[in-house]
């Protein structure tokens, strides 16, 4: 019953913006959204990272965008966490993902800031951005988008119940207002015929463990598999990176979970080495989005690694083509950018938002 209920208020806010168009803001370049309907666990920000890295290739000068959940030392305003140039704050004020996307993405910039109409106006104004991608943007409804790109799992069409008997933010049949969909697992299959909705595939890599120098160096008694490793995750779904590392073929003495987002603390971190320590084990490993929140505790006792996770549109040609379609697309249907470059708070769709039937 709960669920039925959030269902159908989900519903009616989506119905609301696309009825009412005073309600959402336009910035003057085009905007990309990366989301899911899920609750965590779909690959948002590596995915957000791959289609940057595009974007790049294009020549654009992408933003990136994001509300920096979980920020311990929330300020007002914009935080400028990456310009082209470099890192420009530290992980309290960043956040987590916002500053794994900085660590990695050279050329882009990464601002956060729970208005993002405000952190795209810094963006345009102050950065030059030619495009902005928002990280975990579906349900951002205030701010237009141009390009909605929406990743399904497994798990959503196996269970498509909402919050709070499930883990859906909206009901499955809200891909309708999706412009892509990219399905997070092989057996996913939806059916988008009737919809003119572009499905892609992701293809998910692992790579080999990274400290913050760089590779693990053989000199240094490289762990690599089958070594003995404890195996921490403070991520949406840590089973799975779980599985990743004893794929790869590593000894994994111990797995260590912890909630998503979790700010280690001294004594976390204490007890996390005291059982590398006692477990015999050659390394610590670890996701990106934890390293970077282990970091100010270093130095460490055991040596502290972190497995790149690279997802990527299939076939990546076919994304490409239809991402550089997209965007030019967008632009044409933007009226007169350069015109409203003084404006303080332009308004306006670029197109009729879509949004599903309520049966």
């Amino acid at each position: 019953m709960l669920s039925a209920i959030y269902a159908a208020a989900a519903r009616r806010r989506r119905e609301r913006y696309a009825a009412r168009p005073d309600l959402r803001r336009r910035l003057r370049r085009p905007v990309i959204s990366v989301g899911n309907l899920a609750v965590g666990g779909r690959g948002k920000t590596p995915m957000v990272a791959s289609i940057v890295r595009e974007l790049l290739a294009m020549g654009e000068r992408p933003a990136i965008l994001s509300r920096g959940y979980a920020r311990t030392h929330a300020v007002d305003g914009v935080v400028v966490v990456r310009d082209p140039a470099g890192i420009r704050s530290d992980l309290g004020r960043a956040g987590d993902e916002p500053l794994m996307l900085a660590r990695t993405l050279h050329g882009a910039s990464v601002l956060v800031c729970p208005d993002r109409y405000l952190a795209g106006c810094v963006a345009e104004r102050r950065l030059d951005a030619t495009v902005h991608v928002l990280d975990d943007g579906f349900q951002h409804l205030q701010l237009e988008r141009d390009i909605d790109i929406l990743i399904i799992g497994r798990e959503d069409i196996a269970n498509p119940a909402t919050l709070p008997g499930g883990r859906l933010r909206e009901p499955l049949d809200t891909c309708i207002a999706a412009d892509a969909i990219l399905a997070a697992d092989d057996d996913v299959e939806i059916d988008v015929r009737g919809m003119e909705i572009p499905m892609f595939r992701v293809t998910r890599r692992v790579g080999a463990p990274i400290v913050a120098g760089g590779q693990f160096a053989a000199d240094h008694g490289s762990p690599e598999p089958p070594a003995r490793v404890v195996a921490l995750a403070g991520i949406a779904s840590p089973a799975r990176f779980f599985a990743d590392l004893r794929g790869a073929g590593y000894s994994v003495v111990e797995t260590l979970a912890f909630a998503d987002h979790h700010p280690y603390s001294a004594a976390d971190v204490r007890r996390i080495f005291e059982r590398a320590v006692v477990a015999g084990a050659a390394a610590v490993l670890t996701t990106e989005k934890d390293f970077v929140r282990l970091l100010p505790h270093r130095p460490f006792p055991v040596r502290l690694g972190w497995v790149p996770l690279t997802m990527e549109p299939a076939p990546l040609l076919d994304f490409r083509r239809w991402l550089a379609e997209s965007l030019g697309a967008a632009r044409d249907m933007i009226p007169n950018p350069e015109s409203r470059i003084s404006s303080p708070e332009p308004r306006g769709p670029s197109r009729e938002p879509r949004v599903p039937s309520v049966g």
